[in-house]
């Protein structure tokens, strides 16, 4: 018995003394996450826009993927919430761009940032390497909030292209509301 207690003793010791380890670790000057920013300034969100204003969004979007005689995307425009409000692909759109347009719409409203904002960090390397476990996150550009006002009013995903061709057509569709 007493060669238990002292076993326990000494566990409770070591418990103790190995606290330290979860103590606050220092800054590290070459981690910009470190860095604690003065200001915060997201964009407000705002009343979700309505069928006809999605849809023009999108025909938008769409006109300037046929000025460019691109046939091959998804657009996906959500509410505030990233929900679902207008959908709409062409003939030649591959199906796994159907939910990523959807995907890329719902990131860049929910965090309110383009999705671009995401591969560009992500490519700075390891300290962003944390982005890639948050909910819902793609850093694949091609999702852009629709602002009136200053206020996020919706999102427009577009995906089916290259990642700089599916920016473009998004940034067309969010130009409409301009």
């Amino acid at each position: 018995m007493r060669r238990l207690i002292t076993l326990a003793a000494a566990a409770c010791v070591s418990c103790l003394l190995g606290t330290g380890a979860f103590a606050q670790v220092a800054p590290n000057p070459d981690n910009p996450n470190d860095v604690v920013a003065e200001t915060l300034n997201p964009p407000p969100y705002g009343e979700s826009l309505n069928l006809e204003t999605a849809k023009k969004v999108a025909a938008t979007a769409l006109a300037e993927a046929a000025k460019r005689n691109w046939n091959a995307f998804c657009i996906a425009i959500v509410n505030p919430a990233g929900e679902l409000v207008y959908f709409e692909k062409q003939d030649n759109c591959q199906y796994a761009s159907i939910n990523v347009s959807q995907h890329k719409a719902r990131t860049a409203v929910r965090y309110r940032r383009p999705t671009l904002a995401f591969e560009n960090l992500i490519g700075k390397g390891p300290y962003f390497n944390y982005l890639v476990t948050l909910d819902d996150v793609i850093a694949s550009r091609g999702g852009n909030m629709l602002l009136v006002d200053g206020k996020v009013v919706g999102g427009i995903g577009v995906s089916g292209g290259s990642g700089a061709q599916d920016n473009v057509v998004s940034l067309a569709g969010q130009a409409s509301l301009k």
